[in-house]
């Protein structure tokens, strides 16, 4: 018998939403989703990252749609979190945009669990430079490592995921 496990659920049931309803995000909410992100793991304890919230009314939101294909996403989030890497915080390249990946993930989660949707915008930092021009970063002092688009989800998220099987590299 298998007990119901509401951090299992989330992990499945989580999936990204590329548009929203025109419903505002709670600084409430938006605090817990930052909160989150702050919990993740690091090594040393490091904790590389810093946030920037862009809210949707913000005139920042039509310059950062034009640093990415993905323009539309990010035009119609009602929040963006942009997640940045404190360059003289990197002790180790891997470890921290490992820590990254971890915070980004947090946020995504703790968003999911309070009804909001969330998508991680990869390919905007193909563009950093601009990106970090438009948002007035230094260069030699910051590192983009996603901007995630939030809002209340005007979708149904989708995906298919491999047998476990297919990624094994041996029997467990």
């Amino acid at each position: 018998m298998t007990k119901s496990n509401p951090i299992l659920e989330a992990l499945k049931d989580r999936r990204s939403i590329r548009k929203f309803t025109a419903a505002e995000v709670t600084r409430e909410d938006l605090t817990a989703i930052l909160e989150s992100g702050r919990w993740a793991p690091s090594g040393l304890n490091n904790q590389p990252w810093k946030f920037l919230v862009i809210r949707s009314e913000d005139p920042r939101v039509e310059e950062l749609a034009n640093c990415t294909k993905y323009g539309h996403i990010v035009r119609g989030a009602k929040v963006l979190i942009c997640l940045f890497l404190e360059k003289d915080k990197i002790y180790s390249m891997m470890k921290d945009h490992q820590a990254a990946g971890g915070c980004i993930q947090n946020m995504m989660l703790a968003a999911h669990s309070l009804g909001l949707g969330t998508v991680w915008l990869g390919e905007i930092i193909n563009q950093e430079k601009q990106v970090l021009d438009v948002l007035k970063l230094a260069e030699d002092k910051y590192e983009l490592q996603a901007v995630i688009a939030a809002g209340h989800p005007a979708q149904k998220g989708s995906s298919k995921r491999k047998e476990l099987s297919e990624l094994m590299l041996e029997e467990y």
